[in-house]
């Protein structure tokens, strides 16, 4: 991506927000923050089996401090306060991808960890830093839009057939991201402060 490319891209989006990644792909978001020089902190949360696993993989892929406490206020604290305290920073484009969508993290569950960073984009923007967080919520193949919070749908539904696929259809695209693509170190920067 090129530099003005990754500006427009993120001239397109507010400087602090929390938002569902829909249009954006990890890969050029994480260009666009190595282009501006703003730290991409990225996440998989495809193999959370439960609220505690969500906090131990953002701790380990955002390289928290080992006395992360794992819970909302604590990790409110690790991506404002104790980072604003050990110097300037340059800005955030953070990714949260594939948030659980079962009983493993409800809703409620869900929104309480977004609000988490909503929190802290609203704390990074009274301090005029660009704080961008986009995510995406793991989608069962047997559950439908309307029904995305009840685990219970897809235990009850009957198996699937099989999709036929044209030997001539286009090989989907697989994305390889690192878990952790940034200079980004929370552990560092809480030692500087």
């Amino acid at each position: 991506m090129h530099q003005s490319q990754a500006i427009m891209l993120l001239q397109s989006i507010r400087p602090n927000i929390v938002q569902a990644i829909r249009a954006y792909r990890p890969d050029d978001l994480q260009a666009a923050a190595q282009e501006v020089g703003q730290h991409f902190l990225y996440t998989n949360l495809s193999e959370a089996k439960d609220k505690q696993d969500v906090f131990d993989i953002i701790a380990r892929d955002f390289l928290f401090p080992d006395h992360f406490g794992k819970n909302l206020d604590a990790l409110y604290d690790c991506i404002t306060d104790a980072v604003h305290k050990s110097g300037p920073q340059p800005g955030f484009i953070v990714v949260l991808e594939l948030l659980p969508n079962d009983a493993r993290m409800d809703r409620e569950s869900r929104e309480l960890l977004l609000d988490a960073f909503r929190d802290a984009a609203d704390f990074w923007s009274e301090r005029k830093v660009p704080f961008r967080v986009f995510y995406s919520i793991a989608v069962s193949g047997k559950e439908s839009a309307g029904n995305w919070d009840k685990a219970e749908v897809a235990q009850n539904d009957t198996p699937a057939k099989p999709v036929k696929v044209s030997k001539n259809a286009p090989q989907p695209m697989i994305m390889n991201l690192p878990p952790m693509s940034s200079v980004f170190d929370t552990a560092q920067l809480l030692s500087a402060a």
